[in-house]
């Protein structure tokens, strides 16, 4: 049996720079010598941090992930912009009048907490009208790009240098935030420009940066045979959702395709649309949805 159909779960990677998403899942490829493999979020190549790895038949929960925040550490500098919004672009404008404080910052800071718009880069994998803006811009072409609204959750200043005019800031976000295009925002919202100098992805769909491995640390469980107790059970992507554990009867049911009455079902949270459901001798069998017009459960995706 191939390691396509026996592993399963999550391998946390700590993602090296210079490396994509996809250089990642290229690479774990030829080390665990199996394709099916995928991942729950891009980071830029520069960026460095979590990249939750989804292991066999966990890659079934790619566009379902209930918990899609994320937190970073972003180091930026004031006083210019580039054409990619980070230290590794063209550089495009100097401000040399600028200079920021750090009453200033925090003040600034406030405006981008909660719910925002941004203007997504032309260096980024959004499509418009079925083109990537990174191969737009790497022609040099520039195009209009339609708002989109993200949430910040939280972003404070851990560090500051007045005279070298850095700072490195705490960010927690929701899903689709460029945090390259906040910093760049933030440089201009206090009267000049910025550009990220490094990021560190801290957590992604409640993993941490304590819980990844790099590539050396990988090559090492696959030596050793103990990759498997590596892996975080798949049930631990859907830990925001309340637990149904099914009785021996209705696993069995389950299991089978059968759509199951919710009178028969004694473990419902009032006004719960999904759960994770776990048989009886308390194997994840997958996520499901209550239809309140059926008054079934629905099987959603199932993961054994």
């Amino acid at each position: 049996m191939s390691a396509d159909t026996t592993l399963q779960g999550v391998l946390c990677m700590n993602k090296p720079a210079e490396f994509t998403s996809f250089d990642v899942i290229g690479k774990l490829r030829g080390i665990l010598h199996m394709r099916r493999l995928g991942h729950t979020g891009t980071l830029d190549p520069m960026a460095t941090g979590v990249l939750p790895v989804l292991v066999g038949r966990a890659t079934r929960a790619c566009d379902i992930l209930p918990d899609q925040d994320k937190s970073y550490r972003a180091s930026v500098q004031f006083g210019w912009e580039t054409d990619t919004e980070d230290v590794w672009g063209t550089r495009t404008a100097v401000y040399s009048d600028m200079h920021v404080t750090k009453e200033k910052l925090e003040k600034a800071l406030l405006q981008f907490q909660g719910t925002i718009r941004q203007v997504p880069p032309m260096y980024s994998a959004v499509s418009v009208e079925g083109k990537r803006l990174y191969d737009l811009a790497r022609k040099g072409i520039v195009v209009e790009r339609p708002t989109r609204t993200v949430v910040v959750h939280s972003i404070t200043l851990e560090e500051w240098d007045e005279e070298a005019q850095t700072a490195v800031l705490q960010v927690s976000c929701g899903k689709g935030t460029y945090i390259r295009t906040l910093l760049s925002d933030l440089g201009k919202a206090l009267g000049g420009g910025a550009v990220m100098t490094a990021l560190c992805r801290t957590k992604a769909s409640g993993f941490t940066l304590e819980q990844s491995y790099t590539f050396e640390d990988v090559i090492r469980f696959c030596r050793e045979g103990s990759l498997e107790q590596h892996l975080i059970p798949t049930d631990q992507l859907f830990h925001s959702l309340p637990k149904l554990v099914l009785s021996e009867k209705l696993t069995g049911l389950y299991r089978n395709g059968v759509k199951l009455s919710l009178q028969q079902l004694s473990d419902l949270v009032p006004h719960a649309e999904t759960y994770r459901v776990y048989g009886f001798d308390q194997s994840f069998l997958g996520t499901a949805c209550v239809d309140e017009d059926e008054q079934v459960l629905r099987i959603w995706k199932n993961f054994k």
